[in-house]
């Protein structure tokens, strides 16, 4: 209990004397219950929710506690409490024995799957004829020698005669609460006490005086309630301990959160609460929101709520409280608060009781804390603002978007808010946004057919609800399935996964089995695969309704979930994930539900990602209202789908009206599509001028998954039949000049050929305002075969490179570094995905392994003739590489080239190459330039020096970090001057080029000539 001292002139509050009853007393008491206990908080053995232990019995399986009970009334029984929980595969027992008589013999009976541990409590009475009680514990693992039992408590409570000695004490006496009428308390040896305070209401306590300290002390009281009392002897005084540094500062938060910068009263919109330790990034997010967004924005530390709301002790209540009384206070209810964002980790230990905590921003933890089903934590607990709310029971409702933030560092913090930041960017601006990726789990057994199912229908209902987007489906059990020696596995849906998100996507959506580690039980997507995603500047949100993918209150064990939102060179934006194990009935209420918010939209108006989830949560249609609690949102609350404004129209298909057209494109056809961008009534911008992306597509594909785990219903093996999107037979880039734009090419001759709708799909982008646009159309007919094309038998030119296009053949990389390939062909490259047609690159001659890179290739703004691709490696062995790139032009026309390149681990070397200076020799400017294999900002330091030794200037710069290898450093450069600024003479001089990376602090030095002329 924490209390605040006031010092000032007026007194504060003061006890009173009691009002003793002038009647003669009905019961005399002479004896009162004490109590005593043994608890110690130690183990939390499920590491979640609130339940701690204290011992455990593993090797050491007895244990013996010692009570003393001074004028114990032997009479009496005592009444024994013992709760314990074991962890064991077979049933266990504990023994127990109090003074060495038996006192019963508690089951603990096995675990089972989702519940970590099982509990038994005794309750029994007791004979005790001595003051002092030994209680043993023996615990009998029944030859289970991985079993573990804990002791939660030990409570003991007996009756002993109200006889005083020298020091306090505190004492009540049961029968009291069941009698009527008036009884006198009668104190034996009370010399020694002073005062008896009533402290039945400890905030209204009142005293009866032991005036000549006689020895023989009585008080009267009513009868009818359950009264405690503490014997007061001024000689043994309790001393509160005064903290330290613990001067409180003036605040007022209740009279300052509305008063803007002008100090008018002004709604707020979104709150942020945060550690003083992170309030700098807080603050960052907040005015990122407040640009961006347009909203009223408070960034507000947790020491000053629980200053002014639980009297500077950590309570969640507090933050509650504090949360209620903004929203409570708006002008009015439509300006209520909407958002709020806890800005912090958080933990199962709420008392820094385990090493490298995370209890940052606390969290509401459940009771429960063995079952992996029914354990929660929550943030819910922060958003229901109704009165009666709170008590976390299953028909409390979110009034307000909750989100976290997961920092535990201001290093984190910094990185965190960055990507937020990066989202808004114009370099996040890209056709990524107009997809949406499903991935669903395999058929391991008959339930899980529904996974598939499930999200092949929210796929299904976005495609029709929402034709603008282009759905991807990954269905695992469509891939084949290997086996390793760690199980089954499906290397070409972690391949597929993988590609899909360096590629794109506005949200990614897994429904399935999942854990800690990853996606599924054959490991498609792990925690180390979250890490190593290089997606920046396309940053998806990513729902993930599996088992305890995201369980960030447990600081002990790091989750994929968490390494995907740490990432600081992508990985997500946020996540709608969850902390437990989910049911699969309500993962497909949530999911389905869910989708239904999250496309919820008028033209791109989008609501935020975590009023989605609170809409979802509080939807009658999530029946398990308790489940629903383990769905978080990750992330900024107040952050919206970026989706890009309506429309753009395509209005001529090869100088036809695209509608009426009786057109079709057939394999190796020019096609020419004209069109302009629209405003809500669908006229031209004539001012609009920017870039447009159009995709191609042919019509779509039915697929079948293999039913890989012979998984049977009536004896027939599970498959599904399904829909996917159509190859991409071209995507390009065109101007957009006064609205309007024309883009051209060829067909491939890889289509489908019998003839069917396929799909346009357009995102154009303007910098004046920075704002993007999108569009479709399904009245394209693609099929047939163009009998009269021209000639064609010479395949596409292509050039190679390994990060930039100033890399040369047998230069320097890291271990993760970007192919860049750049492609001509007269008549455009092959996109469509034939049989054996598609762009593929052999690392080192491995044809078991290849990597397909048609959803890489995009051609150039306003040619169909070039494009170029950019593809990120992960994880290349150091040393010496050879990597080929096969591709083929529309007419089926192959090439192949070939590059390489040495990779050098940067975690261990820092390495540079190719140190020049250019020109050389000069007159008055020089570039310094040297390859590196560093992802990280690299400190420079050059030297220069005459012939005889002597330092003539010296400059310090720095790399910029790209994320993956620049193999190419020339931003330094050098006018001649000395430090002086002074020039210096002609002739031969020397320098010295030092590197260090600040990321991991090794360094590489180099020596060269140069001459001035």
């Amino acid at each position: 209990t924490y209390y605040y001292v006031k010092i000032d002139n007026e007194n504060g509050l003061r006890m009173n004397a009691a009002n003793e009853p002038t009647l003669s007393a009905d019961t005399t008491f002479t004896s009162f219950h004490d109590y005593q206990f043994v608890e110690n908080d130690k183990y939390n053995i499920g590491q979640m929710g609130r339940r701690w232990f204290g011992h455990r019995f593993y090797f050491e399986n007895t244990r013996n506690f010692n009570f003393n009970f001074p004028n114990l009334i032997s009479s009496s029984p005592l009444k024994l409490k013992v709760y314990l929980a074991a962890t064991a595969e077979s049933t266990t027992n504990m023994e127990i024995k109090v003074n060495g008589v038996d006192a019963g013999n508690l089951s603990l009976a096995s675990v089972e799957y989702g519940i970590l541990a099982t509990e038994s409590i005794l309750n029994n009475n007791v004979e005790s004829s001595t003051d002092n009680v030994t209680v043993d514990l023996f615990y009998n693992n029944n030859g289970n020698p991985s079993a573990s039992a804990y002791l939660d408590y030990i409570s003991i409570e007996v009756e002993r005669s109200l006889i005083a000695a020298t020091q306090q004490f505190q004492f009540k006496n049961n029968n009291a609460a069941l009698l009527s009428g008036v009884g006198s308390y009668n104190i034996d040896n009370a010399t020694a006490i002073d005062e008896v305070w009533d402290i039945t209401d400890p905030y209204n306590p009142s005293f009866y005086t032991n005036t000549e300290n006689n020895s023989d002390f009585s008080f009267k009281t009513t009868l009818g309630s359950l009264k405690t009392y503490q014997a007061v002897a001024f000689s043994d005084a309790y001393i509160p301990r005064l903290l330290s540094n613990t001067a409180v500062a003036n605040q007022d938060l209740k009279g300052s959160i509305f008063l803007n910068a002008q100090g008018q009263f002004e709604d707020l919109d979104y709150l942020i609460i945060t550690p003083q330790f992170l309030l700098t990034q807080a603050e960052r997010l907040a005015n990122i929101n407040r640009i961006k967004n347009n909203l009223k924005v408070k960034a507000v530390t947790l020491e000053s709520i629980y200053a002014e709301f639980s009297s500077g002790m950590q309570d969640i209540s507090a933050i509650r409280n504090f949360v209620k009384y903004v929203y409570d206070n708006s002008s009015n209810p439509n300006a209520r608060l909407k958002y709020l964002c806890l800005f912090g980790d958080a933990s199962f230990d709420y008392k820094d009781r385990i090493q490298n905590n995370t209890n940052i921003a606390p969290s509401w933890m459940s009771t429960n804390s063995f079952s992996l089903t029914s354990s929660f934590v929550s943030d819910d607990f922060f958003g229901m603002m109704d009165p009666n709310e709170g008590s976390m029971s299953t028909a409390d409702k979110l009034d307000i978007a909750v989100g976290r933030i997961l920092a535990d560092t201001p290093q984190r913090a910094i990185e965190m808010v960055d990507k937020v930041e990066s989202y808004y960017n114009s370099d996040a601006f890209g056709n990524w946004r107009n997809n949406f990726l499903l991935i669903s789990d395999d058929v391991d057994k008959l339930s899980d057919r529904l996974l598939q199912q499930t999200t092949d229908e929210i796929a299904e209902d976005v495609k029709d609800s929402k034709p603008f987007i282009n759905v991807e489906k990954i269905h695992t059990d469509t891939f084949a399935q290997e086996t390793s020696s760690a199980g089954s596995r499906y290397p070409l849906v972690n391949k597929a996964i993988f590609d899909a998100l360096e590629v794109g996507a506005i949200v990614v959506n897994y429904f399935g089995h999942g854990g800690e580690d990853g996606l599924a039980q054959e490991r498609i997507f792990d925690k180390i695969n979250a890490q190593e995603l290089n997606n920046p500047n396309k940053l998806s949100c990513f729902v993930t309704v599996t088992c305890e993918y995201t369980k960030f209150d447990n600081p002990l064990r790091k989750t994929a979930g968490e390494f995907l939102y740490w990432n600081k060179r992508g990985g997500a934006i946020g996540l709608i994930s969850t902390t437990r194990q989910i049911f699969i009935s309500v993962g497909i209420q949530l999911n389905t539900t869910l989708s239904q918010y999250l496309f919820d939209f008028e033209n791109s108006q989008t609501m935020s990602i975590a009023e989605a989830l609170r809409l979802t949560k509080n939807d009658p249609a999530v029946t398990n209202n308790s489940q629903r609690r383990l769905v978080f949102f990750i992330g900024d609350p107040a952050l919206r789908l970026p989706l890009a404004e309506p429309d753009i129209i395509a209005s001529k298909l090869n100088d036809q009206d695209i509608n009426s057209s009786n057109i079709t494109l057939q394999a190796l056809s020019p096609a020419k599509i004209e069109g302009f961008v629209s405003d809500n009534q669908g006229n031209i911008l004539s001012n609009y001028n920017g870039t447009l992306t159009t995709t191609i597509y042919d019509k779509n594909i039915q697929r079948s998954t293999l039913g890989n785990d012979g998984t049977t219903i009536d004896g027939q093996l599970i498959t599904m039949d399904y829909d996917a999107l159509g190859e991409v037979l071209f995507r390009g880039q065109s101007s957009v000049e006064n609205g309007a734009f024309e883009v051209n090419f060829i067909v491939p001759r890889d289509i489908l050929i019998p003839v069917g709708n396929g799909k346009i799909s357009f995102y154009s982008k303007t910098n004046a305002p920075l704002s993007d646009q999108r569009g479709y159309n399904f009245d394209i007919q693609i099929g047939g075969v163009n009998l009269s094309a021209a000639e064609d038998n010479i395949g596409p030119d292509i050039e190679l490179y390994m990060n930039d296009e100033s890399f040369i053949s047998g230069g320097i990389t890291n271990e993760n570094p970007t192919l860049i390939a750049k492609l001509y062909d007269e008549n455009g490259i092959n996109t469509a995905s034939g049989v054996g047609h598609d762009i593929v690159a052999l690392l080192d001659g491995d044809e078991t392994n290849p990597y397909y890179l048609n959803d890489y290739y995009v051609a150039d703004v306003d040619s169909y003739q070039n494009g170029s691709l950019s593809y990120p490696f992960r994880n290349l062995s150091p040393g010496l590489h050879t990597l080929s790139l096969k591709a083929w032009d529309v007419y089926n026309n192959a090439s192949t080239k070939e590059i390489q390149f040495m990779v050098f681990d940067q975690d261990q070397s820092l390495e540079i190459t190719n140190v020049l200076n250019y020109p050389n020799p000069f007159v008055n400017y020089t570039e310094f330039w040297f390859n590196h294999n560093s992802s990280g900002v690299l400190n420079v330091s050059i030297q220069i020096f005459t012939i005889s030794g002597k330092l003539v200037k010296t400059i310090n710069s720095q790399t910029n970090a790209s994320g993956s290898t620049s193999s190419l450093s020339r931003n330094i450069s050098w006018d001649g001057t000395d430090d002086f600024g002074t020039k210096i003479g002609k002739g031969v001089y020397v320098y010295k080029l030092n590197v260090k990376s600040a990321l991991t602090g090794l360094k590489s030095e180099r020596i060269e000539k140069l001459v001035i002329l």
